[in-house]
């Protein structure tokens, strides 16, 4: 078992406080085998199952293998890490899905990890070499997804959708959670990328469900939310390059229409047409509106990060767990 480092602070020596953290809908297949590789892999560590509304006893196979069962009413993976995050006190949280399909032996060297380099979360990226462990069209839609968050943001992870994450306190403190699905994953990236937290990936295994278990995870209609919601975050974390490339292109669109106007005009002293004058000024009015809307909200994004960035620095960092007042 891997032995994680303890610091001597004002109260003693202290070793971290863990908490596993299971999101759990209709898992009741699975759940059981998951609460036991990670009571395994953290002996001494609280694990809490947070139920979303199962029908098929999932909160009583969980209860009766030994985890703490929380229920959460609002339907949606991104409520129910909502609730863990607030509900649930520890120093370090292993957060992982409910389905058997993540190495739970891996987690004790993603904390480590986390320990040694101080940082606020370790991704556990997935490897499989079983075609059953995705569906179909999964392997291609994460890709596509994780390359299009790097082309916006200019980093990213290996596996944005990855619900295998080893946390900091100060991290999911500080995090205003606002999803209400499986975007939740997209959303804790781009947190983290535009905080400029210290981060890292480890490869872990990633098998197939178990027999009874069920993916709830629809590859379009997910799919489609996690796209707008990277667009979304794109608009409000980096509004001046949003709203400019509209500017930019309406302003290209009305330079473009303006030039024969403007050498006809040079060489008559005439507009013979008058209606393309009057879009070229429509267009030309939006393009100046779009960029000035990208200024102001650029400062406003400006200030709502720095708040941010106060409020995670209001948390002590994972090295300093054991200098609790």
């Amino acid at each position: 078992m891997k032995e994680f480092p303890a610091v001597e602070g004002a109260e003693g020596i202290s070793t971290p406080r863990i908490a596993v953290i299971l999101p759990c809908y209709n898992e009741a297949g699975a759940i059981v085998q998951t609460v036991r590789d990670f009571r395994r892999a953290f002996p001494a560590a609280d694990i809490y199952v947070f139920d979303n509304n199962s029908s098929d006893g999932s909160a009583d196979l969980a209860a009766a293998a030994g985890a703490i069962v929380r229920r959460v009413s609002q339907q949606g993976k991104g409520h129910v890490v909502r609730r863990m995050f607030a509900d649930v006190d520890a120093d370090i949280y292993v957060m992982a899905d409910g389905d058997a399909t993540y190495e739970a032996a891996a987690a004790p060297r993603m904390v480590a990890a986390m320990l040694e380099d101080n940082l606020d979360m370790v991704v556990g990226t997935r490897k499989s070499e079983a075609d059953e462990a995705y569906r179909r069209g999964h392997r291609f839609g994460n890709w596509a997804l994780t390359s299009l968050l790097k082309q916006l943001f200019g980093r990213t992870f290996t596996d944005i959708l990855s619900g295998y994450r080893v946390f900091s306190r100060r991290f999911v403190k500080s995090f205003p959670v606002l999803s209400a699905g499986f975007e939740i994953e997209t959303e804790i990236s781009v947190h983290a990328l535009e905080l400029s937290m210290p981060v890292s990936e480890m490869l872990t295994a990633y098998g197939a469900r178990p027999e009874g278990s069920v993916s709830k995870l629809s590859t379009y209609r997910d799919g489609w939310r996690i796209l707008r919601t990277i667009i979304t975050l794109y608009r409000i974390e980096r509004p001046i390059l949003f709203f400019g490339s509209f500017a930019v292109l309406l302003a290209a669109t009305g330079l473009i229409l303006a030039t024969p106007l403007i050498l006809t005009y040079m060489e008559t002293g005439l507009v013979p047409r008058f209606p393309t004058a009057i879009l070229v000024t429509g267009l030309m009015i939006l393009a100046t509106l779009s960029g000035t809307c990208g200024l102001i909200l650029d400062t406003v994004v400006r200030g709502r990060r720095e708040v941010r960035r106060l409020a995670y620095l209001g948390f002590r960092a994972p090295s300093d767990f054991a200098r609790r007042d």
